[in-house]
């Protein structure tokens, strides 16, 4: 049999594990599942004749070695900081890898030792990034094949809640790792291209900066810059593009409320606050404002953050309960960015009946034989309930799928990659079809990215 190991049973991993399992006997399968809890891991395959459970710490070196010596091919679920001693082991093992996150500098450096050993290492092949990868090089090679040359180049993604389960003022709930979500866009300034001006947003400034999208007949949306969209001019082969920009994309509204805990300083993660754990919700609201003997938390917090009473914007932090004097933070030595992610839970958690959706919308402008052209291509997809996530569907089935054309020697080129080959992304986005994991588009009028064509 050709042996699996995934090490990682988080909530990303049960569209990918289910995928195996259902093929496991056709295609003479054993899936071992190793993650930090066994009865995490035995729960995922639910007594399969094909698959086990074994307790695997990936900081211990000689339990994760002998898994991954068992095993013809690796699939790392873990957090992308932990790949790298999984990735050394592979090397020195000889075995292929595949992984969802972005490639890593460390990871990078072993290109040249999997490519002496004929190692396939593919990264970035879940959602985003991966299934945006995938979709977006489909229509590029398209539209190059065709003799048509890209102008510009914009692509949407966004992990959000299904309208049936919308039901909070932000339209927001948290859907994979809140730590990044309250994290998102820290780390320097994002930077992009429109129509060949270079654009720089610094982090204090990128909330209130948003595009505005009509997804698909699925209502209005708006997106904040990711924070390197430029890096992937030579990635897709795009380097003269004159257009190039990446967005997270979040209902209406929701950015103009998450830039107000950006201005007052409760995403940031790098100090810890003294007698955290003792303090309450409102303690830590009142910390980012001035002292006053007489005015209220609230009076503060809208005076400072010029909110009228009446505005929505007050009623969603009304929502939050973060002058509630009663609830206790509870952790110790936290940093402002770890306290308000423990307040958003309360109420951005999805319940036990709420379902998941992903939004992805990329816009391609090209020119052919002195025309300018545009197409939108999109994707809209919900969970079917808390196992079968959107987000679980859309990570794990691509990495299932790669990983199996690996074995089946499908896949073959070499080095530490990402899935912008045709040998790579054909098949997986045929296949992800019957799924239902589809993109429609359409063909719109080219407007580039400012209809006035006023430069700036």
């Amino acid at each position: 049999m050709k042996n699996i190991l995934i090490i990682g049973a988080g909530r990303s991993s049960s569209s990918l594990i289910k995928y195996l399992l259902d093929k496991s006997s056709t295609e003479n399968l054993h899936i071992t599942i190793g993650d930090v809890s066994e009865e995490n891991a035995l729960s995922k395959i639910n007594g399969h004749k094909n698959a086990s459970a074994i307790k695997l710490d990936v900081f211990k070196e000689e339990e994760r070695i002998a898994a991954i010596k068992k095993a013809d091919i690796v699939i790392s679920m873990l957090p992308a900081r932990f790949h790298i001693e999984v990735a050394k082991d592979c090397v020195t093992y000889s075995k292929h890898m595949v992984t969802a996150s972005y490639i890593s500098e460390e990871m990078k450096a072993l290109d040249a030792q999997v490519k002496s050993k004929g190692l396939v290492f593919m990264n970035e092949i879940g959602l985003d990034p991966g299934i945006d990868h995938m979709s977006a090089m489909q229509v590029i090679d398209r539209i190059k094949d065709d003799s048509g040359k890209m102008l510009l180049f914009e692509s949407f993604c966004g992990g959000l809640v299904a309208p049936e389960s919308d039901t909070n003022l932000w339209n927001y709930k948290f859907t994979w790792n809140p730590r990044n979500v309250v994290l998102a866009g820290q780390g320097g300034a994002s930077m992009f291209i429109q129509e060949g001006t270079y654009k720089y947003i610094p982090y204090h400034k990128l909330f209130r900066r948003t595009e505005f999208l009509t997804i698909n007949g699925s209502g209005k949306f708006e997106a904040y810059a990711n924070r390197d969209s430029l890096k992937y001019r030579s990635i897709y082969g795009l380097e003269d593009i004159e257009t190039m920009y990446r967005g997270t994309v979040r209902k209406v509204g929701f950015s103009r409320a998450w830039n107000v805990f950006v201005q007052l300083g409760m995403t940031d993660d790098s100090y810890t606050i003294e007698d955290s754990e003792n303090m309450s919700y409102r303690d830590f609201t009142n910390l980012f404002l001035a002292y006053s003997p007489s005015d209220s938390v609230e009076l503060k917090f809208r005076s400072y953050l010029k909110i009228d009473q009446d505005d929505i914007m007050w009623d969603k932090f009304l929502e939050l309960d973060i002058f509630n004097p009663e609830k206790k933070v509870n952790l110790k030595n936290a940093t402002p960015a770890q306290i308000l992610q423990k307040i958003l839970m309360d109420s951005w958690t999805l319940e036990k009946e709420d379902k998941d959706m992903i939004v992805m919308h990329h816009i391609f402008g090209y020119e052919k034989d002195g025309d300018k052209h545009q197409v939108e291509s999109s994707m809209i997809i919900k969970g079917d309930d808390q196992t079968y996530t959107a987000m679980a569907k859309t990570v794990g089935l691509p990495v299932a799928m790669a990983a199996l054309r690996i074995l089946n020697g499908d896949i073959t080129t070499p080095g530490v990659q990402l899935p912008i080959n045709k040998e790579v992304y054909e098949p997986i986005l045929k296949e992800l079809e019957e799924y239902g994991i589809i993109f429609k588009e359409k063909d719109v009028p080219f407007l580039g990215y400012n209809p006035e064509s006023v430069k700036g």
